[in-house]
């Protein structure tokens, strides 16, 4: 089975969510628009690592920020509030970072 990289979405995230004002990012929405709750639990997890990016086994509140920015390099950072948000949502141990299992949650339910 062939995996649906993240260049693959970039299209469908310009013209959807990507380049949208500061404080319009809602990530269920985004999540829904490019595709990432029809994936697989191991596609999920792949993109789990894409975006941990260095490489900890978590995505901590300063990789969430760049968020956008790895699935389109000219997309913009989040606001420190949209991150806050973001890292709430996901974060259920509250440990203050999102891990695969986290992730995956979020994206899938």
């Amino acid at each position: 089975s062939s995996f649906l990289g993240l260049r693959d979405m970039q299209p469908l995230l310009f013209c959807s969510h990507a380049q949208t004002a500061p404080e319009s990012f809602c990530h269920k929405k985004f999540f829904q628009l490019c595709g990432l709750t029809s994936k697989s639990p191991q596609d999920v997890k792949v993109i789990f690592s894409i975006l941990d990016n260095d490489g900890s086994g978590f995505i901590e509140e300063e990789e969430l920020k760049f968020f956008l920015q790895r699935f389109s390099p000219n997309a913009r950072i989040l606001t420190e509030n949209e991150t806050k948000k973001f890292l709430l949502a996901a974060d259920e141990d509250n440990d203050g970072k999102i891990g695969a299992e986290e992730f995956q949650l979020m994206v899938l339910s």
